[in-house]
């Protein structure tokens, strides 16, 4: 008998994201029309400030501006810098990261990339292998002592396993994975635990909260399998993220975004009143009405000109103490007021007179009104934020703590 469920639903599966993809479309072309006019002008100008702009720049800064906001930073970020510069440079270990190329995953890259500056910062020798570079040569010569990819058919089946056993049996070499469960859309976990028993994998680690590892079921498996999992939570990457003095804010808000399909029902419900209604800055892959997006290095300058940093975080965010997402810090790193959803692990990781956090989508857009006629508290809270931001949660604590992680289970 004909199965008409079989033919019927992948056709409805098509319907809902043909359906969802004009929704957005029409969301899209809804938005304050300079906010997409202008996009290109703003674009340019952080690419010429970019390449005026130097070291020299931040250091003159730290001692003649008088901007609250900017001088604080500055004597964080210096402080923080001073701290970490070398720290670990006496350890005797060298980090291989595999990790994808720039254009195929732009967000996976910049947060490698992160974690690569904030490794070598901190004294450890790190440098990245891109997907689909052979690794005998690279574990040859640069002779690592950690090797970190991802729990992934894209990236596990580019390895050449053969290699990179025959090279612990030479040298010493702890080999870490992502540790990624079925929720997220991959494979059976326990075929995969099996598998990593077999080629000698040594640990797993996450970019998710320790209370989220603990808590949730679906990664009781890898302690099972007897694998601990290191956290390395997302950070500011101070040495990238900092506030730009003497520059006006003539943009209401800043979204530095994708619009992945699985972030726009939150788009729709939380942004029209403010994206239709304001002129604003909103940047990042899969935006219709731009032609390019800006680069990192591009990205404080942006900040610097917002009035309100935009934030909101993805489903599983909320209703799990799992992540705070990278723009949390960078934000806070930049100086800008931020302007958050109740994103779970937020009041775990800072103090509520950090932000301006809303629990609806109507008190999303009462806040951004306030916020816009109250830059007094915009500033307390910046600045509460800052201080934060820079002792407890750039990309070098993060880098520290894995490290300090590594060390208590394995001897690298």
């Amino acid at each position: 008998m004909l199965n008409l469920y079989s033919i019927y639903k992948p056709m409805d599966k098509l319907y809902i994201k043909y359906i969802s993809a004009l929704k957005f479309r029409l969301f899209e072309r809804k938005i304050f029309k300079a906010t997409w006019s202008k996009h290109e002008e703003v674009l340019s100008w952080t690419e010429e400030m970019v390449k005026h702009f130097s070291k020299n720049d931040v250091l003159k800064e730290t001692t003649s501006i008088q901007e609250p906001i900017v001088k604080k930073a500055l004597e964080l970020r210096e402080q923080a810098i001073e701290h970490f510069k070398d720290k670990y440079a006496n350890q005797s270990i060298k980090i291989l990261i595999h990790v994808p190329s720039q254009k195929s995953s732009p967000g996976g890259y910049s947060l490698f990339k992160n974690l690569v500056d904030s490794f070598n910062f901190i004294g450890i020798e790190t440098r990245m292998i891109m997907v689909g570079e052979p690794i005998e040569t690279v574990l040859d010569s640069f002779q690592p002592t950690v090797l970190l990819s991802s729990d992934h058919s894209d990236y596990t089946e580019t390895l050449n396993w053969n290699a990179i056993n025959h090279y612990k049996t030479q040298f010493p070499l702890s080999v870490g994975l992502t540790a990624s469960i079925e929720a997220y859309g991959n494979t059976p976990l326990k075929q995969r635990l099996k598998w990593a028993k077999r080629v000698g994998i040594d640990f797993y680690y996450s970019f998710r909260s320790y209370e989220y590892l603990s808590e949730r079921v679906d990664y009781k498996p890898f302690f099972d399998f007897g694998y601990k999992i290191i956290s390395v939570e997302f950070g500011a990457n101070v040495l990238v993220y900092y506030p730009i003095a003497n520059i006006e804010k003539d943009l209401e808000y800043v979204f530095l975004a994708s619009s992945n399909s699985d972030k726009r029902k939150r788009y729709f419900d939380w942004l029209p009143k403010i994206v239709y209604n304001y002129y604003g800055f909103i940047d990042g892959p899969g935006w219709h009405l731009i032609s390019r997006w800006a680069t990192q290095e591009t990205h404080k300058f942006l900040y610097a000109r917002g009035k309100i940093g935009i934030n909101l975080h993805i489903d599983d965010s909320i209703e799990w103490a799992s992540e705070l997402n990278e723009r949390t810090y960078i934000l806070a790193a930049c100086g800008i007021p931020q302007l958050v959803d109740n994103a779970k692990l937020l009041f775990k990781r800072f103090s509520e007179e950090s932000f301006f956090c809303a629990q609806t989508p109507k008190e999303y857009v009462q806040l951004f009104e306030y916020m816009l006629g109250h830059p007094e508290e915009c500033q307390k809270r910046v600045l509460r934020a800052l201080d934060e931001v820079y002792k407890k949660h750039t990309t070098f604590h993060r880098a520290e703590s894995f490290i300090l992680q590594l060390g208590e289970f394995k001897n690298v």
